[in-house]
């Protein structure tokens, strides 16, 4: 009961790359840059098995972006070709490779990452990838002509990878879909199809990460202006629920989502985020208890998972460890408040 997880990103060691900065670059090139991935991977396998996390990520150590990680291995896409564009509906404006071609990915991405973080994993291993609705709108398109057309393609080349992934032994692929919290509308209408097109044929659990975003200046900013209800979720979760998806993760600690919102999810496995990443502050076991049991108060306990809000990666990475240690003691409480123990 109360497995515990997190979104996936950690932040990167000083030695990897700039502390505290989101997507930072790389501080190391070739052979050398591979072992201190390794090194940056291993040192987070080891605190998130000491903190009690039992579905461990390689807090994505070998890549710098979420999304660009899997991309920068894909053709049909001009990486000299950047071109301005409001990402999550116009939140905050940056330059992005545009799609020139059909896109193909000629080689696996992340196998060799995966062979090694499987290798020290002790239990279970979950991968992230970014979905393809999400990918749709951090890349420009100058080729598929409509957004729904390019999911598809993405789609494709996410459901090879991640077949490849769970034959590595994987066990839980996530796909990160935080454009399903601005596009609802389209989540109905080709997103959703776009998501089980990318997790077609899989046998290991899967799930889809949707919050509110890292606790970066522009989320933050936003956020503001949902009101004091974020009702989001509310338009993408019987969707959501309609489908072979299995998991759900959504942010809930010091949010404004109403908790009673998971009973539109009565048929999956619910990731509750009990970890706010918007913040410095360390939760305490009883504060992470207390969300545990607001989220018990509307969805089955068997069905309830804690983890983060989001990535940890703009952290301190002395916040992020005392952060996992809060996430494992408090599900350890609400497991020996129910005589789980």
């Amino acid at each position: 009961m109360f497995t515990t997880t997190i979104a996936g990103s950690l932040p990167k060691p000083a030695w990897l790359a700039e502390p505290e900065k989101l997507w930072a670059g790389w501080r190391l090139e070739g052979d050398a840059l591979v072992d201190a991935q390794r090194d940056a991977a291993l040192v987070w396998i080891r605190e998130q098995e000491d903190a009690g996390i039992d579905i461990a990520t390689n807090g994505e150590q070998f890549r710098v972006h979420f999304v660009h990680g899997f991309l920068q291995h894909v053709e049909g896409i001009d990486w000299n070709l950047m071109t301005p564009m409001g990402i999550r509906d116009n939140r905050y404006i940056v330059d992005v490779p545009t799609v020139t071609a059909a896109v193909r990915r000629p080689a696996p991405v992340h196998d060799d990452e995966v062979r090694y973080t499987r290798a020290r994993v002790r239990g279970k291993l979950k991968f992230t990838l970014p979905g393809p609705m999400t990918i749709c709108d951090t890349i420009a398109d100058a080729h598929y002509g409509r957004r729904a057309d390019m999911a598809m393609a993405f789609a494709a080349l996410l459901n090879d990878e991640a077949r490849e992934l769970e034959a590595l032994g994987v066990d839980v692929i996530q796909f990160d879909e935080p454009a399903f919290n601005v596009f609802m509308d389209d989540v109905a209408e080709w997103g959703m199809a776009a998501l089980e097109r990318a997790a077609d044929g899989l046998k290991c659990k899967t799930a889809v990460h949707i919050c509110y975003g890292y606790g970066i200046d522009e989320n933050v900013r936003w956020k503001q202006t949902l009101g004091a209800e974020w009702r989001q979720y509310e338009k993408t979760f019987p969707v959501i629920n309609d489908s072979r998806i299995d998991q759900v993760s959504l942010e809930c600690a010091n949010s404004h989502v109403p908790m009673s919102l998971i009973r539109l999810l009565p048929d999956k496995e619910i990731m509750v985020g009990v970890i706010d990443v918007a913040s410095r502050d360390v939760e305490t076991p009883e504060q992470v208890l207390s969300v545990i049991d607001e989220a018990c108060r509307h969805a089955d306990v068997e069905r309830v998972l804690p983890c983060t809000n989001c990535g940890l990666a703009p952290l301190p990475r002395s916040i992020a460890v005392h952060k996992l240690a809060a996430l494992g003691q408090g599900a350890r409480l609400a497991r020996k408040k129910r005589g789980l123990a």
